[in-house]
């Protein structure tokens, strides 16, 4: 048997501190869905490690991220989680504005400061990429390699860079989104995201779409792998009905088959033949992680008004289940026969060598 984390990993707020600045802090943070911030001034903030940092679309077409925080006094610029602005972000205290490429814009009395370089004291740029659709970003001085530490993990975990491109994700439509505050470690997301050994257990309607995983043995446990749907499935629904029309691109090799992937430290993709599923998590306490879980779909798709119900109910029934065992979980975490944690069973040797990269992330 291999031996799990201990239970303060799981609820120590000193370790949580350390996880935001080794690991949230330091890596490529996946922030914002692209397509949600379309008109020039649109922003959304979100809380990345112990910053809060807005991501804006400019008057060029450009996504930007700064950190929230007005140079002048400290305020936080934006404290509403989106919103669109006109020509400048203004902070409602002192009303010093800036235009949203982050430069200083205005100030009162301005002209009587000729020492406050506009530039100089312009808002703190955080590093961002777009990939899949969406907006990461990095508060390291020196962000680690965008290809290395993001892209890699879709090649690690199928095998082959284009398998994912397959599947075209930054051009597929939102259909649905669902934001899950779940009252457990981020840590035990992660753990349970990449697991089956509960499958049989605690997702009915799952296994019998995917009758594989009532074995015990997740998507993540091999290379290359996507479980195959039961051969009664039409589609990948909560009653196995028939979904949609497969995307474009999909291969054959790839028909009927569900692929999971774990994106390093807070990403979970789920690729299905005709949409994609695609989980950020938002850690905010040892004990606190908000999940937004987006349902991704052919534009014709979202455009023509389909019922996404059926498609949507399967994987929403897999988030309670699961994120109802992770809070149920919590608890025993801070228990003292949980101190020295507990073991893993052969089929979850995997987890173990995300514990060893947690360990590896906080030695530094």
């Amino acid at each position: 048997m291999i031996p799990t984390l201990s239970g303060p990993s799981y609820t120590d707020p000193a370790v949580f501190e350390e996880e935001q600045a080794k690991i949230f802090e330091s890596l490529w943070f996946c922030a914002v869905r692209s397509g949600d911030l379309r008109a020039p001034g649109a922003f959304r903030t979100v809380q990345v490690g112990r910053e809060n940092v807005i991501v804006v679309r400019g008057r060029d077409g450009a996504l930007r991220a700064f950190l929230n925080v007005c140079r002048h006094r400290g305020a936080r610029l934006c404290p509403e989680e989106s919103g669109e602005v006109k020509r400048t972000i203004r902070c409602a205290y002192h009303a010093w504005s800036y235009d949203l490429d982050g430069r200083l814009a205005a100030a009162p009395n301005l002209a009587k400061m000729p020492d406050i370089d506009r530039t100089e004291y312009g808002l703190i740029p955080v590093r961002l990429r777009e990939w899949l659709g969406y907006a990461w970003v990095c508060l390291a001085d020196e962000p680690p390699s965008f290809e290395e530490t993001v892209i890699h993990a879709a090649t690690e975990r199928l095998g082959d860079p284009a398998a994912i491109e397959h599947y075209q994700v930054d051009r597929l439509a939102l259909g649905r989104r669902v934001v899950y505050d779940v009252q457990a470690n981020w840590k035990l997301i992660v753990e349970n995201f990449m697991e089956c050994y509960h499958c049989a257990t605690i997702h009915p309607e799952l296994t019998a779409v995917l009758p594989e995983f009532a074995g015990g043995f997740a998507a993540q446990y091999y290379v290359g792998h996507g479980a195959e749907f039961a051969a009664k499935a039409e589609g990948f629904t909560v009653d196995g009905g028939p979904g949609f029309g497969k995307l474009p691109d999909v291969p054959a090799e790839q028909d009927r088959r569900y692929y999971a992937i774990t994106v390093k430290p807070q990403v979970f993709v789920n690729l299905v033949p005709d949409h994609v599923i695609l989980h950020r998590m938002f850690p905010l306490a040892a004990d606190r992680t908000v999940v937004e879980c987006d349902w991704l779909y052919h534009p014709d798709v979202v455009a023509a008004g389909a019922d996404l119900s059926r498609s949507v109910e399967l994987f929403h029934r897999v988030n309670l289940q699961d994120f109802d065992a992770c809070e149920r979980t919590q608890p025993g975490m801070s228990s003292r026969a949980y101190r020295r944690g507990g073991v893993l069973v052969p089929s979850e040797h995997h987890i173990s060598i995300f514990h060893q990269w947690v360990n590896q992330r906080l030695r530094g």
